[in-house]
Parts: structure tokens; C-alpha cells; sequence
């Protein structure tokens, strides 16, 4: 097995002064295991036959397996091989691997965990990461703690982000692990509720209040690593992360302090902590992302990088001075709960049939639009990525780089030197690419260096911010793009909304009374034989009946005809009626369907689309 890219710090966890339960380790013991110096980086079978679990002769049998499997092109490591023979258990494998590696292996079993060593570690945290601290040395601020594979390493930099601490490593036997786990942690959940009476009873923290602005640099930096503001955040951000919310908002006001999340589009409130902790929090914050935790007179932007349960986690970091302190949001950028898949983002058939379309043709510009956070730039990844193959150049520019694809050059807008769209699109067009993404066309330089770039044979991908389809052209042309150049450029533009689904737990048929209905324009008599359903509220869905977003779109594709009628400076009216004559479904009709099919709510339909006279 190849030896780690990034190895972890490890070190001896017993010879650490406040290591509970010092000495040899049981495990050990039982697996004969030598001094670590000799088993790092030694041959796998040579590191097996020290801790006493094989001989040398059954370490040449498998050896001898695997040079058989070899000849038939078949590669397996020689771990693997050893387990299939059932000389040695996948336990055995996984200590001998973690040795190997230049890993402690400790026993769990046999050893004392003080209260005081167990809250180092935050209930959340121990249970996403699966990880046990063992020792804790308060002058170097250094805690040991105990891995359940050597895999896991990447928890050493997050522990040292979230919790401000240097980390040593060893491994110990997973059951062992869980068993504590479950004992200490698992069926101890930290609240949010409980944090805040611990926060209140502080006289560290009690001592802020009523003390405004006028807090020097080192009280600040001691704020930051303060453990209760600490297990603060981090509860909040696993939390976070658990219920998949997308923003997490501080917002401090004159007499209070507000945490929300933004789940499925909607803010819901926490558990508002005092307010005088705000400073603290902010301070904690920009230590995490590296920001200037002395400068509160101007905006700052960070990024805070998370490995969770084996998935990459970005918090992108705004920080906003305001007339009562510092707001702050971290955008939740979880790679695990966004599918960069045209199919599994909620598109009718019939709709996504026809952006296929769109998005194969080999020159033009496909247009994107609808508000902020309508899902624009996922499904231009998605599109981006089932176009993303060896035999093309994918080039993109945006603002900012949200999620990294294999195979696709990325470039950050940079605004403070004068990186822009503009002139970054100038640039990637000396790229030889093949299919360009344009975050967003904001003036008229970009939207023409974008129209230059589709007439010399590129496919251009790129969004505008418009209430739906038709109105993208009334945009361009506003932009002062010319109407001879929409029309040679455009191929088609797709409008998009994300409506809440209803939850699929607690789902239950209902009838809408007359006003419901009138909100969509309908009669009674005309939905007399439709179902219509919404959520109950549960423990699944946090109560909201909503789990989950899909997508309701519509697409307008140009012909001949409605390119004369732009040529002729048609308005946005008759071109949306062109369009519909032509098949185009609206936002307001695809959100019907949505609800005739029992998705989505009449509320969520109303809220996102409106009424076409």
C-alpha cells in the first residue's frame, strides 16, 4: 500500500503527563507489537511476522498466491490476498497497515477517560469524525487522539481548524471504538440549548457585556480559542451540515443576536445565543479563515476548507460591518449534496429532452437565468460535466469557483485586480477551448466578447439575472448588445425556480380552499377531479413538511420566425406569446404539473411564479 501523500503527526499517546491509563498498551501486548520505529515503512508481511500474526512460511504462501493472481492480470495487494486466505482477519490487516504507516496502536479497553479529557472533543464532532481523545497536554495545547483507520487522517486538519489544537494520532481496534463512542458521546447529544447555559454561566464571556467596540487584540484572540465559543460554532456547523442547509447566518441587531440557517431556500432561527458573545464568534470565525480578526471596519471574504464524514465541505466566508458589529454568513458548499447529474435535477422529460439538445449543438450561447438561488450555476455544472470528455476543452470563469471538476480548467474572477469577466473571457479565448462557461453577463463587454466567442465556433454557457425566458432578450438588448447578434448567438434560454418537495414521510392529501386555489388563478370546477397534497410536519423534515428542492423551468428555443420578430424589436409580451404558441411550457404551468403530481405545495407554486395577464 502507498504510503500517504500527507501523514498525519503521530507520537507514543501513553507517554503524554496527562495520559490516562500510561504504559504498554493490551493491544500492544496481545499483537506482540515491537518498538513503531521498527515496523514504519517495513514490507507489509515483515511488519505482520513481528506482531506474532504470521510465520515467515505462510507470508511466502501468499506471496506465492499473488504472483499466481499476477500471471492471470489479476492485482491484488498482498494484505488482501493474506485476508482471502483467512491467514490473518481484516482487523489484523487495518493495525498492520496503520504500523506500517508509523501509527501508535493503542487498547481502549483498559483505559480511563476523566470527564474533563472526553469534553475536549465536542458530542458532534467525535460521532461525524469517529475519533476518541486518549490525552490532553494543557501547556502545548497538544491533544492525542485515537483514529479507527489510517485513512481517516484528514481529521487532523479539521481538528485543528475547528478546535485550535496540535493533533497526535494513533489507531485503535474499530469495535473497541464504537462501543466508546456510544458510551460517551453518542448517547450524550450537546445541544444548542444546553451550550447557551453553559456560554451564560462563563464569567469570561459574561465579562464582554456592555463592553461595545472596545475590546483589545489580545482579549480578541483569546475569545477565539475560548473551548465554550469553540463547541459553540462547531455545533452549529455540524448541525449545519446535517440538516443540509445551504447558508448559515450571525446577524447581530441592537438587542439581540440571531443565528439562522437557510434550509431548501427558506431561513430558519436556532437557539439565539446572549448577545455579547457576537464579538467572540466573529473572532473565532475569521481565525478559521485566516482573516484579520483586528480589522472590523471593512468587509472580508475567506474560506474555511472541512473534510466531514470522508466529504469535502467549502464554507465560503462573508463578513459585513454593520452598525451593531459584524454580520456574518458561511456558505455551506457541500460536494456530497449537490449532484452535478442533468437527470437527477427534478427537470420534466420533456424539458430536459429539449436542453439536451441546446447544450449538444457546437457553437451558440444557452442562456441560464432567474433570481439568486434558483439553482442557475448547478445546472450549468451538471451540463458542464456530462459534456466534460477528452475529446473537448471545457474553460469556465466564474465568481466564485463553487465546486472544482475533474477535467475542466477554472478560473476565479478577481475584482481587486481587475480580473474580470471581460477580460478573462479575452484570455480563455486564446485558450483553444471548445466550450466556455461565463459565470454571469453583467455589461455590455462581456455579453459581446460572449456573442464574438459563439460566432467563431464556441458553445458559450452563461447566466443573467431576468424573471423568466423572454425577458433575457429585453436584457441583452439593454445591455446594448445588438439584436443581429442575439439572433446569430442565442440558441435557447432556460428560466428556472426551486420549489420545496413535499416531504415523503408525512405526506398526506388535503383540499385547498377557494383563496388557495384563486392565488393560482383556478376555479374550483376546474381542479374538481385533481388531488392536491401538502406535508404534516414531522421529525423528519424538522416539522416543515418540506424535505428536499426541485426544479420548475421553462425554455424558449429561437426560431426563424421570433429572431425577425427580435430583429424587429418585438416586446417581451409578443415574444412570450411566440413562445408559447411554439410549445414553451411557463414557470407557472410547470409548477401546476409539480403540484397535480403531488411534489410541491400550492404556497411554494405561488411564492415562485406569478401570474401571466
Amino acid at each position: 500500500m502507498a504510503e500517504s501523500d500527507k501523514t498525519p503527526k503521530t507520537g507514543n499517546p501513553t507517554g503524554n503527563p496527562t495520559s490516562a491509563g500510561g504504559g504498554t498498551s493490551d493491544a500492544a501486548n496481545k499483537f506482540r507489537m515491537p518498538p513503531i520505529d521498527q515496523l514504519k515503512d517495513r514490507p507489509l508481511g515483515r511488519v505482520l511476522i513481528k506482531m506474532g500474526r504470521l510465520t515467515r512460511e505462510q507470508v511466502h504462501q501468499g506471496l506465492a498466491v499473488q504472483q499466481q493472481q499476477k500471471a492471470k492480470r489479476i492485482h491484488t495487494p498482498i494484505g488482501q490476498v493474506l485476508v482471502e486466505m483467512g491467514l490473518i482477519t481484516q482487523k489484523d490487516l487495518n493495525l498492520a497497515l496503520a504500523a506500517q504507516r508509523g501509527f501508535e496502536v493503542v487498547d481502549l479497553e483498559n483505559r480511563e477517560f476523566p470527564p474533563d479529557l472526553i469534553a475536549r472533543l465536542p458530542s458532534q464532532m467525535a460521532s461525524v469524525y469517529r475519533v476518541i481523545p486518549i490525552a490532553f497536554d494543557e501547556a502545548s495545547n497538544t491533544i492525542t487522539i485515537a483514529l479507527d483507520s489510517p485513512d481517516n487522517f484528514r481529521v487532523v486538519d479539521d481538528l485543528q481548524t475547528l478546535m485550535g489544537y496540535k493533533v497526535i494520532t494513533c489507531i485503535a481496534d474499530p469495535d473497541a471504538m464504537s462501543k466508546l463512542l456510544a458510551k460517551f458521546y453518542e448517547s450524550h447529544q450537546e445541544s444548542l440549548a444546553d451550550l447557551m447555559g453553559e456560554i451564560g454561566s462563563d464569567a469570561t464571556l459574561k465579562a464582554l457585556e456592555n463592553r461595545g467596540e472596545s475590546i483589545d487584540l489580545e482579549t480578541l484572540k483569546d475569545l477565539a480559542e475560548s473551548n465554550p465559543v469553540k463547541r459553540l460554532l462547531n455545533t452549529v456547523l455540524m448541525q449545519a451540515i446535517k440538516e443540509r442547509a445551504s447558508d448559515i447566518h450571525f446577524e447581530p441587531f441592537e438587542d439581540e443576536f440571531k443565528m439562522r440557517y437557510r434550509i431548501d431556500g427558506v431561513l430558519y432561527e436556532m437557539v439565539p445565543p446572549p448577545k455579547y458573545i457576537a464579538m467572540a464568534l466573529a473572532s473565532r470565525i475569521k481565525v478559521m479563515a485566516n482573516l484579520d480578526i483586528a480589522e472590523r471596519r471593512v468587509p472580508q471574504d475567506g474560506r474555511i476548507p472541512l473534510v466531514i464524514g470522508g466529504q469535502p465541505v467549502d464554507l465560503r466566508v462573508a463578513v459585513l460591518p454593520t452598525i451593531f458589529g459584524e454580520s456574518i454568513v458561511l456558505r455551506v458548499l457541500d460536494r456530497s449534496n449537490v449532484s452535478l447529474d442533468l437527470d437527477k435535477l427534478g427537470m420534466r422529460d420533456d424539458d430536459l429532452r429539449v436542453f439536451r439538445q441546446l447544450i449538444d449543438k457546437p457553437n451558440g450561447i444557452v442562456l441560464v437565468t432567474g433570481p439568486t438561488g434558483s439553482g442557475k450555476t448547478t445546472t450549468l455544472y451538471a451540463a458542464l460535466n456530462e459534456l466534460n470528455s477528452i475529446e473537448d476543452k471545457l474553460i469556465t470563469t466564474e465568481d466564485p469557483v463553487e465546486y472544482d471538476i475533474d477535467g475542466i480548467v477554472q478560473v476565479q474572477i478577481r475584482s481587486e485586480i481587475e480580473l474580470t469577466f471581460a477580460r478573462c473571457l479575452r484570455a480563455i479565448l486564446r485558450q483553444d477551448p471548445d466550450i466556455i462557461l461565463v459565470g454571469e453577463i453583467r455589461d455590455k463587454e462581456t455579453a459581446e466578447i460572449a456573442t464574438q466567442a459563439s460566432l467563431t465556433g464556441h458553445l458559450v454557457f452563461s447566466t443573467l439575472h431576468t424573471n423568466d425566458a423572454p425577458s433575457s432578450i429585453a436584457r441583452l438588448l439593454d445591455l446594448g448588445v445588438e439584436p443581429f447578434l442575439i439572433t446569430a448567438t442565442v440558441e435557447g434560454i432556460l428560466a428556472q425556480r426551486l420549489c420545496r418537495r413535499i416531504c415523503s414521510n408525512c405526506k398526506e392529501e388535503f383540499k385547498p380552499t377557494e383563496e388557495q386555489l384563486m392565488e393560482l388563478g383556478l376555479l374550483p370546477e376546474e381542479v374538481r377531479e385533481k388531488t392536491f397534497f401538502h406535508g404534516r410536519g414531522c421529525n423528519k423534515c424538522n416539522n416543515t413538511g418540506y424535505k428536499g428542492r426541485l426544479s420548475i423551468t421553462e425554455i424558449m428555443v429561437l426560431d426563424d420566425d421570433m429572431r425577425q420578430m427580435i430583429m424587429e424589436h418585438a416586446s417581451t409580451d409578443l415574444l412570450r406569446d411566440a413562445a408559447r404558441k411554439r410549445g414553451m411550457r411557463n414557470l407557472r404551468e410547470s409548477g401546476l404539473l409539480a403540484i397535480y403530481e403531488g411534489i410541491t405545495t400550492i404556497e411554494e407554486v405561488v411564492r415562485h411564479t406569478i401570474v401571466e395577464e
